[in-house]
């Protein structure tokens, strides 16, 4: 595929070629199959360690750094995406600023829910990897135009290149591990904490970084998690439904589809659906609030009852307060405060009632103290096809489905093994990352039958004996909302 820029307009595409499955292996191995990203005309470089019973990690390097700098011109929307008229009269400021543009077409991949979708990009240049100050010197000069852009490395865009990729990948086999799967929110909900911190906290042989988590909320709760969260049996978060995560019990793992259900229902028989669980409040919503939550509640003007562990009411509150240990605490906004004073005053009883739900089978995941539920990003192979839920996971977009980030994904065997992976990305000369497509090839290729994509970017985190052993994009390990490890 040629990168050559031009004046005018180029159609660039993205070929995604179907990746075989590996045949299912007695034991859980390394591939030895040709990996599946790139020109496939090199061999994979591999180093293996045993780190527990049953449990090996691969690191893996594959493909060269032959790529350089562009200048991405950024649209109205402050994206470097968009529809050809918008991309049209930015390519023609450009030029009338005296650059010369180049109006690229670009497709973004289709997945199992969204079609795919065609966008339109302006460049200006291009520069070898060592060249990037050339690339920075032409951002300034059109910033005197008013016209935004920013200097982007080529094998960041998702469109045809030779790497290099870095993965760690654990591969966790079911016939020789005797340990159990758990997840950790750390030591409170509305607190993000390192993978590393976390495991520390759970004794945890090795792990990853867990789902997404909500960096748009207040200050004081930048932990919560972007879905479902259940610790030792226990709703902490929940659920988008529909979305897809995994649920674990002991040894056993799998991914599927969720959605949780909430329900309090007062000693004067009367039932009200509760929307959500340890996060922010919107209007006229009942929240609840568990003892690990970590803070204290919004002092929003709402009402709150304070709940023992039988139920009871035992005080009726303004919001606005700590969650004491063993109990919880209901707070409502809106009708919902007017609910909780109707309903839920001193010395009456509330239960609250929560329910997973596998949207598969449909049936209701038990909650154990073994039980642990984990809301993931996208899911990225479902019964050993390549399946993108982008648009029911929220990442229905070009920045999420074509471009390369690093990447943090899960994948479950048919025979029940787990295969945890981080690939390394936004290094570059060093490693590119991987496009949602290339994510879901690349699990395949591991062997995973079900997989799923975790938070990555900056999140991605790999930990072996309490050690990031990948290498995060920020140049430091990035606290994050929760984290899925490998235990004892």
């Amino acid at each position: 595929m040629s990168r050559r820029l031009v004046v005018g307009l180029t159609a660039v595409t993205l070929v995604v070629t179907a990746i075989p499955a590996q045949a299912e292996r007695a034991a859980l191995t390394f591939p030895a199959s040709a990996f599946p990203l790139g020109a496939n005309v090199a061999t994979v470089k591999k180093d293996q360690r045993n780190v527990a019973a049953g449990v090996n990690l691969f690191s893996v390097r594959y493909g060269t750094s032959t790529q350089g700098w562009t200048v991405a011109v950024l649209m109205p929307n402050g994206h470097e995406d968009g529809t050809l008229a918008t991309a049209q009269a930015k390519a023609e400021q450009v030029e009338a600023a005296g650059f010369t543009p180049s109006l690229q077409k670009v497709v973004q991949p289709a997945a199992a829910d969204a079609p795919a979708v065609e966008r339109y990009v302006v460049r200006v240049g291009m520069w070898t990897l060592k060249q990037r100050a050339k690339a920075d010197k032409v951002v300034k000069e059109l910033k005197e135009f008013d016209i935004r852009a920013k200097a982007d490395y080529l094998g960041d865009d998702g469109l045809e290149t030779t790497g290099p990729w870095n993965l760690r990948v654990l591969m966790v086999d079911p016939k020789a591990f005797r340990g159990s799967f758990k997840t950790s929110v750390g030591r409170s909900i509305a607190k993000s904490e390192s993978t590393s911190s976390m495991s520390k906290l759970t004794g945890a042989i090795a792990g990853v970084n867990g789902g997404f988590f909500n960096i748009h909320t207040v200050k004081e709760i930048k932990g919560d998690p972007m879905g479902i969260s259940v610790v030792g049996g226990k709703l902490l978060s929940e659920a988008v439904t529909g979305r897809t995560g995994l649920v674990m019990s002991g040894r056993k793992i799998k991914i599927t589809e969720l959605k949780t259900t909430v329900t309090a229902t007062s000693s004067d028989g009367t039932r009200t659906e509760v929307h959500g669980v340890n996060r922010a409040p919107a209007a006229d919503e009942l929240v609840l609030y568990t003892e690990e939550f970590g803070t204290k509640t919004a002092a929003d003007g709402g009402t709150e009852a304070v709940i023992d562990a039988q139920g009871r009411v035992v005080s009726a509150r303004q919001a606005g307060g700590a969650v004491p240990r063993g109990f919880s605490v209901l707070h409502g906004t809106g009708v919902m405060s007017d609910w909780l004073l109707e309903h839920a005053a001193e010395t009456a009883t509330v239960k609250v009632d929560t329910k997973v739900i596998d949207l598969r089978t449909r049936r209701a995941v038990p909650l154990t103290p073994t039980t642990y539920v984990m809301g993931g990003g996208v899911g990225l192979v479902r019964n050993g096809r390549i399946h993108i839920s982008a648009l029911a996971d929220g990442h229905a977009s070009l920045n999420m489905m074509l471009r390369r980030h690093p990447r943090t994904m899960a994948g479950v065997t048919k025979n029940g093994g787990l295969i945890l992976a981080t690939v390394d990305g936004r290094i570059p000369g060093v490693t590119v990352g991987a496009s949602m497509v290339e994510a879901a090839q690349l699990m395949r290729w591991l062997g995973a039958k079900q997989a799923i994509n975790l938070d990555g970017g900056g999140s991605s985190a790999m930990v072996v004996g309490n050690k990031v052993v990948n290498q995060p994009s920020d140049g430091v390990e990035r606290p994050v909302g929760d984290a899925l490890f490998v235990t004892p």
